[in-house]
């Protein structure tokens, strides 16, 4: 079995290779492709490009306000990170306090969905310190478990009701301009380059290649340090005897420790028999591992691959193969260390590698996190959470990682983040909207990140209706059409 460093550097993935990208950068201007050649298929009130978390929910927000919604998507599902990436459970949608459900609207309607066709454990139910959020504490209650197989049919069926068309197998090409304006997008397709038409435009791709493509102006993780967040390919077991696996653990639960950014949590006295044993290699001392909602499946979140770009396709590449090779590590580890786990059984692992960090878009207001360690709800609000901050590997090391609660119940995200600098009729969503690096590492999970997103369509349908553009909306239209739409704003 191949060990991590040598692969590393067969692969070439170094933290290195992302230092040199502090600043980005696109000339705005005409399309950069000829559109003579390209067959003219589409044209819509509204192009969402992206169909993760964020962009299905944008794009059922525009829908229901009246809007004609493209959405398009490279995969053959929606959901992204949730479906496509096994990434679980949906991080907490309640105040820091546990006490009350603040990320409500269509995230709710979703887990409300989930729950009735037996795919999710609502979040009421779900206290921090157990089995489901990992026993982990901090910043973990009200997790809520979900199967992202009938979490695919819960987004069809919400985008076909809503009226969505939805194009799967295509991916985003260029953006199609007149001058700063953005008026679409080529679309690579089984069917060839195609242009898809539209008023407005939503970059729901969570590495803001559409802003970037159309010239707003972006940096690269975190400029300050040089670094993105390390990613991981998650992955999901069956045929664990649960009741062994809590067995082992629940001894150990006083032991749990973070130590100069570290976490030793979850088994990591049996990845220290392992690493004496010279059979772990993984840049992580402890195993990230939630309870689904069949009683023997489990989402591992522990594969760790430092110094990925996320839009350099052959750095992703690389990364894409060393998760896989971390994957057959840890169930070699599960098979022999883990109580319960002998016989365990590999799922799958994620078709797509989970990002969490690559291009954040510089927009009307750069979030900062102070604002959200310091509670501050903005007057033009959008979103309220309680989400901590999560910097993985911020302490520099291979398992270092910093994490700070907030110091209020809840903070806020303001509309001004989602309108990119240098480039009109775009609106971004999800994990690549106007904030610094670590402030993005408390609102790029999935809650706050669906909750973004449709805040972004309504504001697209309601530019579209009463011809405002994104930057000249009144928060004083867009605050009533969110809480129609059941949003929490307090």
């Amino acid at each position: 079995m191949m060990n991590r460093r040598d692969f590393l550097g067969k692969a070439g993935i170094a933290a290195a290779g992302v230092a040199a990208m502090p600043v980005l950068a696109s000339c705005s201007g005409e399309p950069r492709l000829p559109l003579g050649d390209i067959k003219e298929s589409y044209s819509a009130d509204l192009l969402v490009v992206g169909g993760g978390p964020s962009g299905v929910c944008a794009a059922i927000a525009a829908a229901r306000k009246g809007a004609k919604v493209l959405l398009v998507d490279s995969g053959n599902c929606l959901g992204g990170m949730g479906t496509k990436g096994l990434v679980g459970p949906f991080m907490t949608c309640y105040d820091a306090e546990g006490e009350n459900m603040i990320i409500r609207g269509l995230f709710e309607e979703v887990v409300d969905r989930l729950v009735a066709e037996g795919g999710a454990i609502h979040p009421s139910k779900i206290r921090q310190g157990t089995e489901f959020t990992a026993w982990i504490s901090e910043g973990h209650d009200h997790c809520t478990p979900f199967d992202p197989e009938i979490l695919k049919k819960v987004y069809d069926r919400m985008c076909a009701e809503a009226g969505v068309k939805v194009l799967f197998n295509s991916s985003f090409v260029a953006p199609i301009m007149k001058g700063r304006k953005i008026q679409g997008a080529v679309l690579l397709t089984p069917s060839g380059l195609e242009a898809a038409r539209a008023r407005l435009v939503i970059d729901a791709t969570g590495n803001g290649t559409v802003a970037h493509s159309a010239g707003a102006p972006c940096v690269f993780g975190d400029p300050e340090s040089g670094r993105v967040q390390p990613a991981s390919l998650f992955f999901r077991i069956n045929n664990v005897d649960t009741y062994r696996l809590i067995a082992d653990v629940v001894p150990h639960l006083p032991e749990f420790r973070r130590v100069n950014g570290v976490s030793y949590r979850c088994l990591h006295w049996r990845g220290a028999e392992a690493e004496a044993a010279g059979e772990w290699d993984l840049a992580r001392k402890s195993v990230n591992i939630w309870r689904s909602v069949e009683k023997d499946q489990w989402v591992v979140n522990c594969t760790r691959i430092h110094g990925v770009d996320a839009t350099d396709c052959e750095n992703l590449s690389a990364a894409e193969v060393e998760g896989r090779r971390q994957v057959e590590e840890l169930m070699h580890f599960f098979h022999k260390y883990v109580p319960g786990c002998e016989v365990a059984t590999l799922m799958g692992t994620g078709s797509v590698m989970g990002i969490r960090e690559s291009r954040h878009v510089l927009g009307d207001f750069v979030l900062p996190v102070s604002d959200l360690i310091d509670g501050v709800i903005p007057d033009d609000n959008i979103v309220l959470s309680a989400n901590s901050i999560d910097v993985h590997g911020a302490m520099g090391g291979p398992a270092g990682g910093l994490y700070m609660p907030i110091k209020k119940s809840m903070y806020g995200v303001p509309y001004r983040c989602l309108i990119p600098k240098d480039v009109e009729g775009l609106l971004l969503a999800g994990r690549c909207i106007s904030a610094d690096s670590p402030a993005a590492g408390a609102i790029r999970v999935m809650p706050p990140a669906m909750a973004i997103g449709q805040a972004a369509g309504i504001a697209a349908a309601l530019c579209l209706s009463t011809g405002a553009t994104p930057s000249t909306l009144s928060y004083s239209d867009l605050r009533p059409a969110l809480l129609e739409q059941k949003v929490f704003l307090g």
